[in-house]
C-alpha cells in the first residue's frame, strides 16, 4: 500500500488527520516522505485506535520521536547538522503531552466527543454516590419510620 502524504487547511474545523497535521506542525507534505514526518494513514489509523484526541497525538509524537533518537549529529568540513535539535524539539513535546495526560490521570477534564467536539456530560458528578433510598424522604416520611 503506498503511503500518501496531504494536507487541506480548509478541513481544520473538522477532528481529522489535517487538524492533527497541523497541532504537530507536519504540514509540508510536499516531498511526500522526505519533508512530512507522518504519513496520512499513519495518522487516520492513530485517530481511529484511540478514542482520545490527545493520545492519538501523544502516539504519533512518540512514533517521530523514537525516529529521531538515533540520529547524531554531523560535520563534514564546512557543512553542520545539528540533528539533535530536532529531537529535542519533539522530546519537549512528548513530554508536554505526558505532563497533561499525567494531570488528566490526576483530575479528569471534560471529555470531547470525537465526531463533533461537543462536551460529554462530565463522568463524575456532586451526589453520584448519595443513596437516595436512605437519604431524605419517601413517599412523604422518612425512610427511616415504621422500621
Amino acid at each position: 500500500m503506498a503511503e500518501t502524504y496531504t494536507y487541506n487547511p480548509e478541513c481544520l474545523l473538522e477532528a481529522g488527520k489535517d487538524t492533527m497535521r497541523f497541532e504537530l506542525g507536519d504540514t509540508m507534505v510536499e516531498g511526500g516522505k522526505m519533508t512530512a514526518y507522518l504519513s496520512d494513514e499513519e495518522i487516520t489509523a492513530m485517530i481511529a485506535k484511540y478514542n482520545s484526541w490527545n493520545l492519538a497525538k501523544f502516539k504519533l509524537v512518540e512514533s517521530v520521536l523514537m525516529r529521531f533518537a538515533y540520529e547524531v549529529d554531523t560535520k563534514t568540513g564546512p557543512l553542520e547538522l545539528d540533528l539533535h535539535q530536532r529531537y529535542a524539539k519533539w522530546k519537549d513535546l512528548y513530554d508536554d503531552l505526558k505532563k497533561e495526560a499525567d494531570n488528566a490521570d490526576a483530575a479528569p477534564a471534560i471529555s470531547v466527543d470525537m465526531t463533533n467536539r461537543k462536551p460529554r456530560p462530565p463522568y463524575f458528578y456532586e451526589g453520584m454516590h448519595d443513596n437516595h433510598d436512605c437519604i431524605g424522604l419517601r413517599g412523604g416520611h422518612s425512610v427511616f419510620e415504621g422500621r
